[in-house]
């Protein structure tokens, strides 16, 4: 599986972005899909994930009811909406996918990697 992540840039403080990740390969459906943040100096977070059909879905704590992560099995393709963003979440956002050998909150089951998007808030 490849997986490329667009859609970053800069942002002001409570403004919105909508993250996309592209997937390449058959199985994706199979996937959990998992959306991760690294700040600079800071080790990667998870942030959200989705399962393989869109109806379960859970969020770090720190964006829970800010963003909505989706996916499009159809077009091979998870998003990520942010609202409301704030300077905190100023990071390289990458999406990947879980094989299900930990949870989904558990950055050890996330095998396959794309190149991540800049995200930048300012305040």
């Amino acid at each position: 599986v490849q997986l490329q992540a667009s859609g970053g840039g800069l942002v002001q403080a409570g403004g919105s972005l909508r993250l996309s990740c592209a997937a390449s390969g058959r199985a994706f459906s199979t996937y959990y899909m998992g959306w991760f943040r690294q700040a600079p100096g800071k080790e990667r977070e998870f942030v959200a994930a989705v399962g393989r059909y869109g109806s379960i879905t859970t969020y770090a704590d720190s964006v829970k009811g800010r963003f909505t992560i989706s996916r499009d099995n159809a077009k091979n393709m998870v998003y990520l909406q942010m609202n409301s963003l704030k300077p905190e979440d100023t990071a390289v956002y990458s999406c990947a996918t879980n094989d299900g050998s930990y949870h989904y909150t558990d950055i050890r089951g996330y095998v396959y990697w794309g190149q991540g998007t800049l995200v930048t808030v300012s305040s």
